[in-house]
């Protein structure tokens, strides 16, 4: 049985409101975050940081199944 989760849609890169709109969404929950995007190296990664600046807390995985960068070594830079 997988976990329960709620999607988010981020319609841009480095989405500032992200924080304050999954803090809505968790209604003083407990959570984890796991992202997947068009671009690893430019929205995933833009994103994570603006996610883990406002959750330092909170445990944040990418899924690299579900997203490609702009060459595969700038997908994997992201990645680390």
């Amino acid at each position: 049985m997988g976990k329960e989760h709620t999607t988010v849609e981020n319609l841009s890169f480095g989405f500032l409101s992200l924080p304050r709109l999954i803090r809505g969404v968790a209604n003083g929950q407990e959570f984890e975050m796991e992202l997947i995007g068009f671009c690893t190296d430019i929205c995933v990664v833009s994103n994570a940081l603006i996610l883990k600046a406002g959750f330092p807390e909170i445990c944040i995985t990418v899924d690299a199944v579900y997203c490609a960068g702009v060459t595969l070594e700038l997908h994997s830079a992201a990645l680390k």
